[in-house]
């Protein structure tokens, strides 16, 4: 009657081991580390500079507990383990003056970090911590506010460009077309040209406006709607770089998210180096493409060094000078994909680009018009402008599939794609709040969480043990089994563990108890009706599954609501809760009943069950 089958035991000795398993790397704690990634586009960061890492520590007798290479894509990370803080920032300025020697301008970024500390063979498993939150952690918060007025001006000078192919395609000689402030003037000849000019630009452009603007100009400005969309366009672009560059970077579960209409908030736990944070976010570069001068007169000013007016020198990825035209054909803002691939007749390394309908639009007719002429890829970091890759326009490119070969490798091909790919912002950004959380902090709000958990749990326990007995100690077991599958199911998900989240396991464990004294009390209400020990202890656990799923499941339904429409603390509260209601459900039921039945279930003249005082009614009343 109270005998699970072999199966049964075997699911509940499999949950237990893959929970101590997967729990117990959250017991090592975090090593103090320094980190080294790239801080510029050209500049990558390989296996030989963790040879050359370990090299400087081993001549300058630095000890280190693990030294590592990560490759996330093209762009990989070293990052050096060490004992104590103190170590750690003896190593984090050696490395910053040998790596960097020129301080104004660095080639890597150095920034202090923390790393797991347990060892090689949970992780040779898939067995890694849970990702601690920022107030767990400590790192970096910073609130960005977005140039809005920026992405509107590189808006409107897009526009311009639009507005130039589309009268050029009437046919409709216009003088002059420019931007001015928030708006775009062209200038006509003639009425007639300007009237026809307003018809067919209001009928191709209608997120524009135009209104005549005296004797033969127009004026046009975007609309409301227009505006918005491309400030929504331009904060939702931002993110989406701020992920793709500090993810490849190697921070560990950052938190990037809008704030208000403007703003932009980005959380790195365990970067404990705020100059550095900011170098991480400084990473995020603005794209443009430009033509290229290569005319004799561009030659001779390049040789003399100078350089002439309408032009601007920039360097590309080996140093040599290059003359680019100041006018921006294209921006990132037009680019929707860069993948490597192979060129189809020449099976040579190349960068595919995917153009949006207006880039495409742009690209057909300046390839069309400059035949045999470099294009230019700039690429803007802190300020500083560098020429990726300039290959020859060979013919009119329609469609907005556009391919990029020449003499590059298969490497360089990935590199530049990702760096197309993840390096443009939208509109430029600023930080306006910076917060350091440290890690001692951090460790302190983990010890009292702890500490809180711990305090309850033994508080539920001797109650349990007093009441039910020998019972209570099988709720006891089942709620350190509830905790353990909490956990370990938290680090296989890779979650990351706030404050709140710490909060929800307290709550998880007062929840948990409740379906063991609806267990309990059902066992008990059994035989005082009259019931044999066995027949009890099968009825209790029976009929108690009903009124269980029932209290689970409406909490389920809020933390599902929670966990759909939270943000922040409040959707890591839910994570936890949700998690936690399952594996509660589970421990209570199937293991509970497993160490039951282990302990009663063979005994077939079971007279007495130890499971507190039962009051029975009085019979004579």
């Amino acid at each position: 009657m109270n005998r699970y089958p072999l199966w049964k035991y075997l699911t509940v000795l499999a949950a237990l081991v893959i929970g101590l398993i997967y729990t117990l790397p959250n017991l090592f704690g975090e090593s103090p580390a320094v980190q080294i990634s790239s801080a510029k586009t050209t500049v990558k960061v390989d296996q030989s500079m963790l040879q050359q890492t370990e090299q400087l520590l081993r001549e300058k007798n630095i000890p280190y507990t693990g030294a590592f290479f990560d490759m996330n894509g093209p762009v990989g990370t070293v990052r050096v383990r060490f004992e104590s803080p103190d170590i750690q920032l003896q190593a984090k300025d050696l490395l910053e003056r040998t790596l960097n020697p020129d301080p104004s301008d660095p080639s890597y970024t150095v920034a202090l970090n923390l790393l797991s500390s347990s060892p090689n063979w949970l992780s040779a498993i898939g067995a890694y911590p849970m990702y601690l939150g920022l107030d767990l952690r400590g790192g970096v918060h910073f609130l960005l506010q977005v140039d809005m007025q920026g992405a509107l001006t590189g808006r409107y000078d897009s526009i311009a460009n639009d507005v130039r192919s589309n009268l050029r395609e009437a046919r409709i000689p216009v003088a002059a077309v420019e931007r001015r402030d928030m708006s775009i003037f062209a200038r006509f000849n003639d009425a007639d040209n300007r009237d026809a000019a307003l018809s067919e630009l209001r009928r191709r452009l209608p997120d524009l406006a135009f209104t005549p603007e005296g004797q033969n100009n127009l004026q046009g400005a975007l609309t409301e709607t227009a505006i918005r969309q491309v400030q929504e366009n331009a904060l939702r672009q931002n993110i989406t770089t701020l992920h793709n560059r500090i993810n490849e970077l190697g921070v560990a579960e950052p938190v990037i998210q809008q704030q208000g209409a403007d703003r932009i908030v980005v959380q790195l736990p365990g970067v404990q180096d705020v100059a550095k944070a900011k170098e991480i976010l400084g990473r995020t570069a603005t794209l443009e493409i430009r033509l290229v001068d290569d005319s004799p007169t561009a030659a001779a000013a390049l040789a003399s060094g100078t350089v002439p007016f309408g032009l601007e020198r920039y360097a590309d990825t080996d140093g040599r000078p290059l003359l680019l035209r100041r006018q921006v054909i294209l921006t990132g803002e037009n680019l929707q994909d860069a993948q490597p691939g192979r060129d189809q007749q020449t099976q040579q390394p190349s960068v595919n680009l995917t153009l949006d309908s207006k880039g495409a639009r742009i690209f057909r007719d300046v390839t069309r018009d400059n035949i045999g002429k470099r294009m230019a890829i700039l690429l803007f970091e802190q300020g500083k402008g560098q020429v990726v890759t300039a290959p020859v326009i060979r013919s009119e490119i329609p469609g907005g599939q556009v391919q990029i070969s020449g003499s590059m490798t298969a490497q360089e091909a990935a590199d530049v794609s990702l760096l197309l790919r993840a390096g443009s912002l939208a509109a430029p950004m600023s930080i306006i709040e910076e917060r350091t959380i440290g890690p001692s902090l951090g460790a302190d709000n983990i010890r009292m969480g702890f500490e809180s958990t711990l305090y309850g749990f033994i508080a539920i326990s001797i109650f349990l043990l007093i009441y039910y007995q020998l019972f209570g100690l099988f709720s006891t077991l089942g709620l350190s089994f509830n905790v353990l599958l909490l956990l370990a199911v938290l680090s296989m998900l890779q979650a990351t563990l706030t404050l709140p989240g710490i909060a929800a396991i307290a709550l998880t464990l007062g929840m948990a108890i409740d379906a063991n004294v609806l267990i309990n009390e059902r066992i008990r209400e059994e035989l005082r009706g009259g019931a044999s020990p066995q027949q009890a202890i099968n009825l209790g656990f029976e009929r108690a599954w009903g009124t269980i799923v029932d209290s689970n499941l409406t909490t389920l339904i809020v933390g599902l609501a929670l966990l759909a429409f939270g943000t922040g603390p409040i959707r890591g509260f839910a994570v936890v809760h949700c998690i936690g209601i399952l594996t509660s459900m589970f421990s209570a039921v199937v293991g509970v009943r497993a160490m039951v039945n282990l302990w009663y279930g063979s005994r077939r003249k079971l007279q007495k069950i130890s499971i507190g005082q039962i009051w029975k009614p009085d019979d004579n009343r």
